[in-house]
């Protein structure tokens, strides 16, 4: 079963690569504000059970994929 893992830098905490992001968009002319930059995580589980998928896909997020002292996460299976 399919579950992506959304990691992204926790409000508040510098985002170095956001900002350079950002930076480029307005030298470019687009009318943007804000950017963070995150990363997105494709597993496939091997399971059926939906909410086993998520377990696995949370438990390696805290542990491997994510730094939640500076990440948050998301989940999303199917």
């Amino acid at each position: 079963m399919r579950a992506t893992v959304l990691v992204r830098p926790k409000t508040g905490i510098r985002d170095p690569q956001g900002e350079a992001i950002r930076g480029s968009l307005a030298g470019l002319g687009y009318p943007v504000s804000e950017v963070s930059a995150g990363k997105i995580f494709d597993l496939e589980v091997d399971t059926d059970d939906a909410a086993e998928a998520e377990r696995v896909a949370r438990e390696t997020a805290g542990r491997v994929l994510a730094n939640e002292l500076i990440e948050g996460f998301e989940v999303v299976v199917g």
